[in-house]
């Protein structure tokens, strides 16, 4: 099952009111394993960049002057991220900037049916815990001591690996079949994992083995499972 994981960063809160996303980075993951394929790119604003959201990321107007507009790497963004579910943490808040820069550009927007929110699984599985990205990297030990600031593509980074373990970790999948395992399919991206199972070996002991086994336990003085024995014996003959 293939899903991007995504952050963004942004020159403020509101896109409704003239913010403009600056960054992104999106990390491939595929059956909860980073493939190490990944998205990452800056954009011009067309706007300053106001400064405490400049204190958040780092990101200046200067740096920020020479970078492409949104619109001129749309193309291989969206063929990047496929139609496979977006992971994020507050995804609304990414969503809400991801479409509106798409829709400025005449881009159709991301389905929101295809949202994947981490904040919604982590208040749902820690309730009354502190749920920001940092607080879950300590909770599941994720090292996070090259975050000094936020930016999107090491956000996403370590989102995959938070998003693995609210998940279920990476044995979420982990399960025996009787015979045959039938094929797995994810309907929302038509991957099909075939999963073969090998019969079971026989294991039965030999005669010589339960013989060596009987005498081993006729050698053991004053065995517990003897006084077992004797009781089901009486109650037999009663």
């Amino acid at each position: 099952m293939r899903e991007i994981v995504f952050d963004t960063e942004t020159t403020g809160l509101s896109p409704a009111g003239g913010d403009r996303m600056v960054e992104i980075g999106c990390i491939e993951i595929i059956n909860r394993v980073e493939t190490g394929r990944h998205f990452h790119a800056y954009f011009n604003p067309e706007r300053p960049m106001p400064s405490e959201a400049e204190a958040v990321h780092g990101l200046s107007s200067v740096f920020l002057s020479d970078k492409p507009l949104f619109a001129a790497r749309a193309e291989e963004l969206l063929e990047f991220l496929g139609e496979s579910p977006l992971v994020a943490h507050n995804a609304g808040f990414d969503f809400g900037f991801l479409n509106h820069e798409l829709q400025r550009c005449g881009r159709p927007p991301v389905c929101l049916s295809r949202m994947v929110d981490t904040l919604t699984l982590a208040r749902s599985r820690h309730p009354g815990a502190k749920h920001s990205l940092d607080a879950l990297c300590i909770r599941y030990g994720v090292d996070r001591s090259q975050r000094v600031k936020h930016g999107a593509l090491l956000d996403a980074q370590l989102l995959s690996q938070v998003y693995v373990e609210l998940t279920g970790g990476r044995q979420i999948g982990l399960g025996l079949a009787a015979e045959i395992a039938p094929a797995t399919v994810d309907v929302r991206r038509a991957v099909v994992v075939e999963r073969p199972v090998r019969a079971p070996r026989p294991h039965a002991a030999s005669a010589e083995e339960i013989a060596r086994h009987q005498a081993f336990l006729a050698r053991v003085k004053g065995a517990l499972w003897d006084r077992f024995l004797v009781a089901e014996g009486d109650q037999r003959a009663a």
